[in-house]
């Protein structure tokens, strides 16, 4: 970077002195200096050699231009000039210079025209397309010790550097590196670990981003294999449209390096470069196995600086040669839904698919803030023949699962050995992937499920229907978004809903429970109570009576007798006091099966209204009586104390 001083004649009237870096030794000038500027000079060929470059403005009007170097050694005078063009194009020379001496590392010239006799002053240094170079040896003037860019192509300090990720051939990669000139336009550097010794590595800008890939806009300077390293001056494309350092920030492009002039079909490193670059910010979804087993994966998007994304589908388990096509549906993948995206195809021996995501299939602008929001889901085929054959899917967008999720258990009833859960799955958007799990289901079944209101004990109409249950694989998926009524309905609703879920036999046989369970405030929470009912008057009936808290506060009381006769109907209630005392009924059960002995009843509130739950059960002054029939109440077939009094 150059620096500008503004020096006071009055300060510099007499001799005026200039150090010098490799001895201790001045140099006096008898002319005052008006102002200068500075340059950096940057080692080159390794030779150990830099320093800087001061452009004086003296008061007679001429330029004096003074070379410190470190580095050279005495005995050697080393050729310096000024040349036209940046360093990384080359050109002609435009000045001659004092040789640089060895053994102070000093050159001093003095010049008020370039060497065509063309008039330059000192004011016109900083428009200088030009840079300057210090030479080997006057035997050795390829070999350049010393180099620094000057004028308008002197580089400001503003930089962007690009990745360029390993492609075809294992182990190169780097970086490619744009840095602003004062001018505007740009120095690229490209910088490659990998490349073999002796190598030319051709590399261009091209349009589009690098899954979409297009033509060339600009030809660097071929990477040298040696080295890894390139540099070019950038100040047009290859059509001679301007292009310079804001453009490349901008540019809808990408990096290609290839392998040879003669194999420019082998890329061995590649990078988008400016709208295309990828900011950082990335989503990744799971691909989960569906009728091919061992296939899954993920989705990967990342955001590009232009709001596009990069779509990575990674998938293990796909057949060499296979090529799979891939969409984004609409909807949840429980609902199913046509096609807004269509990927790039999966490759089958790698597994692999790259896509750029700036517009859905309908041309509507679909980048990486939407994909966040969509309600959509991915689907990954077997072939374009075979789309009916989905080989991985996911839900994507506002369907993701949060990771939050409750189970209930769906109970054996009037079919033996059928028997599951059902996983509620809450997603972004707030509401339900439910996902029933049956075991013991027969083979080709189908058989409808759905939400009832109130308790299972108490029994209720439909609120939501599930998509049926496959009695081959035991599993049903839908999606809770709203109650058949079109009422709003979502995780949250889930955990605090009045409700059960029944698994019928059939569509034809609805009345058929094959699984049952309660849901929401519906659900035990695991404590209980259990009180003896003894036989009374009536021998050889006897049993228990249960009470299990719901998350409600309420319970479910289950009375389990043995004994009783078949097709029996046996009325049962909680009375006031202690069975010895006897006194009224507060609460009645649900009359127990003579068949099963069995009885399940809802206890949230008392005959008149009073609330009464499981809490309410642990210190109750009561007893129950199981009679013998509605028609013989007066005869107890089996009686016990509850609460306080047991």
């Amino acid at each position: 970077m150059k620096r500008f001083k503004k020096l006071s004649l009055l300060l510099l009237i007499g001799v005026v002195f200039v150090s010098c870096s490799n001895d201790d030794d001045v140099q006096p000038f008898n002319e005052p200096i008006l102002n200068n500027m500075e340059y950096g000079l940057g080692e080159k060929s390794n030779s150990g050699v830099s320093g800087e470059a001061t452009f004086n403005q003296l008061e007679s009007g001429s330029v004096q231009l003074i070379l410190e170097v470190q580095g050279t050694s005495s005995g050697n005078m080393h050729p310096a000039h000024i040349h036209m063009n940046s360093a990384a194009e080359g050109g002609g020379i435009i000045v001659s210079l004092e040789p640089v001496d060895g053994a102070t590392g000093l050159s001093i010239t003095e010049f008020s025209s370039l060497d065509d006799g063309t008039a330059i002053s000192f004011e016109d240094i900083s428009d200088l397309d030009a840079y300057i170079n210090v030479h080997l040896s006057s035997e050795a003037l390829g070999t350049v010790v010393a180099q620094g860019d000057i004028g308008q192509n002197e580089l400001t300090g503003e930089s962007k550097s690009y990745d360029l990720d390993e492609r075809a051939v294992e182990g190169i990669s780097g970086s490619v590196l744009f840095e602003e000139r004062m001018s505007g336009e740009a120095l690229a550097t490209l910088s490659l670990n990998g490349t073999p010794d002796g190598g030319m590595h051709p590399a261009h800008i091209h349009m589009n981003t690098a899954v979409e890939g297009g033509g060339i806009i600009y030809s660097f300077n071929p990477v040298n294999g040696t080295s890894g390293m390139s540099e070019t001056h950038l100040g047009a494309l290859d059509d001679g449209t301007a292009f310079g350092y804001a453009d490349v920030l901008e540019v809808d492009g990408y990096v290609n390096v290839h392998l040879s002039s003669d194999a420019l079909g082998t890329v061995v490193a590649q990078g988008d470069i400016g709208q295309n670059e990828l900011t950082g910010e990335s989503k990744s979804y799971t691909l989960n196995e569906r009728a091919v087993p061992g296939i899954s994966g993920t989705v990967l998007f990342e955001e590009r600086v232009n709001g596009e994304a990069q779509a990575t589908i990674s998938l293990d388990g796909t057949p060499d040669g296979g090529s799979h096509p891939a969409h984004i549906h609409m909807n949840t993948a429980a609902e199913g839904g046509g096609i807004l995206y269509t990927f790039t195809p999966v490759d089958g021996t790698t597994g692999m698919s790259k896509s750029n995501v700036a517009a859905l299939n309908d041309d509507t602008a679909f980048g990486y803030a939407d994909v966040l929001e969509v309600d959509g889901y991915v689907n990954v085929h077997l072939s374009s023949d075979a789309l009916g054959t989905v080989v991985a899917q996911g839900d994507i967008g506002q369907n993701e699962l949060t990771g939050e999720s409750k189970s209930y258990t769906l109970n054996e009833r009037a079919v033996p050995g059928i028997s599951g859960t059902v996983l509620f799955e809450e997603r972004v958007n707030g509401e339900a992937q439910a996902t029933i799990s049956l075991d013991g289901t027969p083979d080709g079944g189908s058989h409808p499920a759905h939400i009832h209101m109130n308790t299972a004990a108490e029994g209720g109409g439909i609120l939501y229907t599930f998509t049926p249950v496959d009695g081959t694989t035991g599993m049903s998926k839908s999606n809770v978004a709203a109650l058949n009524d079109d009422t709003a309905f979502g995780y949250a609703d889930v955990l605090e809903v009045d409700g059960y879920v029944n698994v019928h036999l059939s569509s034809d046989a609805l009345g058929t429970i094959v699984a049952q369970g309660d849901i929401g405030e519906n659900e035990l929470t695991g404590n209980s109570v259990t009180y003896t009912l003894d036989e009374a008057d009536v021998t050889g009936i006897s049993g228990s009576l249960l009470f299990e808290e719901r998350v409600s506060g309420a319970a479910l009381a289950t009375i389990s007798l043995s004994g009783t006769p078949d097709g029996g109907s046996h009325p049962a209630h909680i009375h006031e006091n202690s069975a010895a005392m006897g006194g009224g009924i507060l609460y009645t059960f649900t009359p127990v099966d003579g068949t099963t002995g069995m009885s399940q009843s809802q206890v949230e509130a008392l005959d008149d209204g009073t609330v009464f739950g499981y809490e309410d059960v642990l210190t109750l002054d009561g007893y129950v009586n199981v009679h013998l029939s509605a028609n013989d109440l007066a005869t107890i077939v089996a009686q016990g104390d509850i609460g306080a009094n047991d």
